[in-house]
């Protein structure tokens, strides 16, 4: 040994160096596998003891819930008295067993409709189940606070506006994202307010997902959208109030979505133009048209793709020259669509086009006549 740190010592500095390095690397690899065993363990444990306890709430569950008479013959659960002692388990006095019944009544909830899914709520109050979610909310770590706003959107508890509104700016993704979601779930008389107070961006993703909620929340509030469309300063959720618009028939919203023609974002100005032909909106026909040849790729795409959707048979003149004029491919083959659209005033242009077009705009025409291909 003393020869060894002698030789250290008589050692180059690069010598000396190399080896620190190397005892330093070894040291670190040893304590990351350790690390990984030490989880791998920890896991297997856990795995083990939710194997055995898993069944246990599942009979539970069966016995006196799922398995119940009355609920099953539509009883209201209130008037079905919950066997509460029962469920009252040694086990249950252990955080992951606490954990491990709130994750099996969310999965049973999801499946279950009415006076079942009333009394898996009950049990989850009453066991005070609501608390451990509501500990996690208060959590400095924000994958806690996601679980905490799954666990109580999904058993559909209330929290409040000061809890949960500064959440819907936070700078992380993902409980940005579970903050909104569960705000628009759990509120009964404002679930859009946090629109007020949103600067970060709602991604498209964001979008895909909030709108799965709001369109599929039961009793939920519908707002006239026009309000943020005409004062919000974050695009997206302008943007997204449009979608909305769109798909809730909003007809009071078209003011809104008319003076977003004017705007100077070439993005919203596309998005306002789809929502109006969407739904339709002949009185703005004429004024798409008149801003068609100052405008960007994009919203003259959306202009094409409005007239086609409104269909009135007036500007057939006006597709049958971008179709056969236009350079750009994306422009001549939504022409085209929009011309089969308005075949009801231009058959026999059709049958020109077909008849005197060159082979690549045949080709644009025929993939057109397909009823199922959309824009």
């Amino acid at each position: 040994m003393e020869y060894n740190l002698y030789g250290f010592r008589g050692s180059s500095l690069n010598i000396q160096i190399a080896i620190i390095f190397i005892i330093i690397a070894v040291s670190f690899t040893v304590l990351a596998y350790l690390s990984i065993l030490t989880g791998r363990y920890r896991a297997y444990k856990r795995e083990k003891k939710l194997a055995s306890l898993y069944p246990v709430i599942d009979n539970l569950l069966m016995d006196h819930i799922l398995l119940n008479d009355e609920l099953a013959s539509d009883v209201p659960a209130d008037h079905v008295a919950l066997p509460i002692e029962v469920f009252r388990l040694p086990v249950f006095e252990h955080k992951w067993a606490r954990q491990a019944l709130i994750d099996r009544l969310i999965d049973y909830r999801n499946n279950v409709r009415g006076a079942m899914g009333e009394q898996l709520r009950n049990l989850y109050i009453q066991l005070e189940l609501d608390k451990d979610s509501l500990k996690k909310m208060k959590s400095r770590k924000w994958d806690k606070k996601v679980q905490a706003l799954a666990e109580l959107s999904n058993m559909n508890m209330s929290i409040a506006d000061v809890t949960i509104l500064p959440l819907t700016n936070s700078s992380n993704r993902e409980l940005r994202a579970a903050a909104r979601h569960a705000y628009i779930k759990l509120s009964k008389n404002e679930p859009f307010k946090f629109f007020d107070v949103v600067t970060e961006p709602l991604l498209m993703w964001d979008q895909v997902e909030l709108f799965k909620i709001i369109s599929t929340t039961e009793h939920i509030a519908i707002p006239n959208f026009a309000q943020w469309i005409t004062y919000s300063s974050n695009k997206s959720i302008v943007s997204f109030c449009l979608k909305l618009v769109v798909h809730y028939n909003q007809i009071s919203a078209v003011p809104a979505a008319v003076k977003l023609l004017d705007s100077k974002d070439r993005y919203l100005r596309a998005d306002a133009i789809n929502c109006l032909g969407k739904l339709k909106m002949e009185s703005v026909e004429d004024k798409l048209l008149q801003m068609y040849d100052s405008q960007p790729l994009n919203c003259q795409l959306e202009i094409l793709k409005a007239i086609g959707r409104i269909s009135s048979g007036r500007h057939v003149d006006f597709l049958r020259q971008e179709f056969l004029h236009a350079t750009d491919f994306d422009v001549r083959k939504h022409a085209a669509k929009s011309i089969i659209n308005n075949q009801w005033a231009a058959k026999g242009l059709i049958e020109e086009l077909v008849e005197t077009a060159t082979a690549e705009n045949k080709l644009i025409l025929k993939h057109s006549m397909n009823p199922l291909i959309k824009y």
